[in-house]
């Protein structure tokens, strides 16, 4: 969170600033500074593999977290755009049902490389409301196994790094006529990955997870 509070006085210092590059509210980049949430889902959607006696029912849930998050957008016309975000996303998953509360994967950290077009709204009015759509890359780094799951013998684990999709809906609010606004929005991502479980070098359990998370975002933006 500080580092959003950081990063958004940075944005905001440069957009109010004469020295800063010229901001416009019809430029061509924009560049945005946003705190956003991360609610993924992460249930099971298959056990593909089970050498440790999951009981049965097991079902599991990944945390949610706030992250900064910055997003860069390109306006081809004053309708169409590409936009790309960079951020970077840490999960727990635990158990729920007859394992509720479970440790099973432990600092899961995410980059969702996204890029997706956008079609802008004309509404006759500074407030521009958008849509948009675009494949996504989910990059897993440094996961372990929860301390549950170490206790059932699996003492390393790893996610699958996999290619989704997202849906996109927000809206920009300019606040002034040097290219500094607001901006809010709402992303849900459809993702399938597969769930790694070792012991030592032997592979003892492997789950397929509906990742499918909502992020919504609100923030700074900057147009130039």
């Amino acid at each position: 969170m500080k580092n959003a509070l950081k990063l958004a006085g940075v944005a905001a210092a440069m957009a109010m600033s004469g020295s800063a590059i010229a901001g416009s509210a019809d430029g061509k980049i924009q560049v945005k500074v946003m705190g956003t949430l991360v609610a993924p889902d992460g249930k099971i959607k298959s056990i593909e593999l089970d050498n440790i006696g999951l009981p049965a029912g097991t079902q599991t849930k990944a945390d949610d977290n706030f992250v900064p998050t910055i997003a860069a957008e390109y306006f081809f016309t004053p309708n169409i755009s590409v936009e790309t975000i960079c951020c970077v996303t840490q999960h727990d998953v635990t158990g729920t049902g007859p394992l509720d509360g479970a440790g099973l994967v432990s600092d899961a950290n995410i980059i969702p490389a996204t890029l997706t077009a956008k079609y802008h709204l004309d509404t006759g009015s500074g407030f521009k409301p958008y849509i948009g759509a675009g494949p996504t890359y989910f990059i897993f780094i440094d996961e372990k196994a929860g301390a549950t799951a170490q206790t059932l013998g699996a003492t390393r684990q790893k996610m699958n790094d996999k290619v989704g999709f997202a849906l996109q809906a927000g809206f920009d609010l300019p606040v002034n006529d040097k290219g500094l606004g607001l901006s809010v929005d709402a992303k849900r991502y459809f993702v399938t990955t597969t769930a790694h479980w070792y012991a030592g070098q032997t592979e003892v359990l492997r789950t397929r997870h509906k990742i499918d998370p909502w992020v919504v975002s609100a923030g700074l933006a900057y147009r130039f």
